[in-house]
This record gives C-alpha cells, sequence and structure tokens, in this order.
C-alpha cells in the first residue's frame, strides 16, 4: 500500500511538472518583446584606411549614397524605445565599383550598432558600419524617397553637410617652433 502512495505522489508530480511546462511553453511571448521603431535615417560610419580617416553619414532608407568605391543602401533601420535596452539594427546592401566599372555586391544582411565588428563590411580600402537610426537628418531626403515617415526638416540657412558646431575655434596655422639653443 505505502509503494502504491509513493507511486501516486511522484505520478501527481510528474503530471503537475507537465501541466506547469505546457502552461508555460502557451503563454503568448509578445509581450516579452518590445515594439521596435522603424526610423528614416541609418547613420554610418566609414573608414578610408588610405588616408585613416573615419567620416559619419546619413542614408536615407532606400536610398543609395556612394563612400570611396562602395555603394550604401539601407533597406530597413530598426531602433527601440527610449524606455528598452538600446538595441539598433539594419538591413544594409553594399556594392562594390570595381575598376572595370561592374558594380558586384559585398555585402547584404543586418548590421548591428552594439556590434560593429560583428557586422560590418571590411574592405581592403574601406570599412563600413552601422552607428545608429533616427528619425530626422540634417540632409534632406531624395526626391523619390518613400520610406518611413521623416520627423522633423533641415533648417533653412543650414549646410545640411556640415558637422555639429562644438564652439572649437580652428586653431589656425601651424607656427614654427623656436630654435633652442
Amino acid at each position: 500500500m505505502a509503494d502504491l502512495k509513493s507511486a501516486m505522489k511522484v505520478a501527481g508530480r510528474a503530471f503537475a511538472w507537465f501541466g506547469l511546462t505546457l502552461a508555460t511553453t502557451a503563454l503568448p511571448t509578445g509581450a516579452a518583446h518590445a515594439e521596435k521603431i522603424e526610423n528614416p535615417v541609418a547613420v554610418f560610419s566609414g573608414l578610408d584606411k588610405i588616408t585613416g580617416r573615419i567620416i559619419s553619414f546619413d542614408v536615407y532608407i532606400g536610398e543609395t549614397v556612394q563612400f570611396g568605391a562602395l555603394q550604401v543602401t539601407p533597406r530597413v533601420c530598426y531602433t527601440r524605445p527610449q524606455t528598452e535596452s538600446p538595441l539598433t539594427t539594419g538591413f544594409v546592401q553594399v556594392d562594390e565599383i570595381t575598376l572595370n566599372n561592374e558594380v558586384r555586391r559585398i555585402f547584404s544582411g543586418w548590421m548591428y550598432a552594439a556590434s560593429p565588428g560583428l557586422h560590418a563590411v571590411e574592405h581592403a580600402v574601406y570599412d563600413i558600419w552601422l552607428t545608429d537610426c533616427r528619425l530626422a537628418s540634417r540632409v534632406p531626403p531624395p526626391e523619390d524617397y518613400s520610406g518611413p515617415p521623416i520627423q522633423g526638416t533641415v533648417p533653412d540657412g543650414e549646410d545640411p553637410l556640415a558637422g555639429p558646431d562644438d564652439g572649437v575655434e580652428s586653431p589656425g596655422i601651424p607656427q614654427k617652433k623656436p630654435i633652442q639653443e
């Protein structure tokens, strides 16, 4: 009789575990995922390995921008709301213009701003990686733009290609050091 009671206890626990497992797997998982924000502008950084210069540039979704011998076309750029942990992703296609003036696709895939070394375009002369997604840009959109809605415009009289005014004045022309004897 004791064996029957212990067997029933074990069976009861097994059914309870099975029911709990079934209930947790049947719960909707959509509540745990934050809604992603579709942005109209992808922000990239590009490294020219010959000159050593790093340039940041904005590209509208669906627009193709040339950086050196590479053509960059973002297809989507997602971020999360401010209340969530940051996660900036973008699906990007990069083509190379060869010396024979042919276009060759060298990258088509997802880029993650948090891991630029993991999913960046590494070329012999140029590197390109995603740094951010934005709802507006200082660069005006192309005339045939049909992507996500833009929230903001370029102010009149402002150069859309100029960087932000950081208040630092140019050091001017370098002067020769005086000869110390």
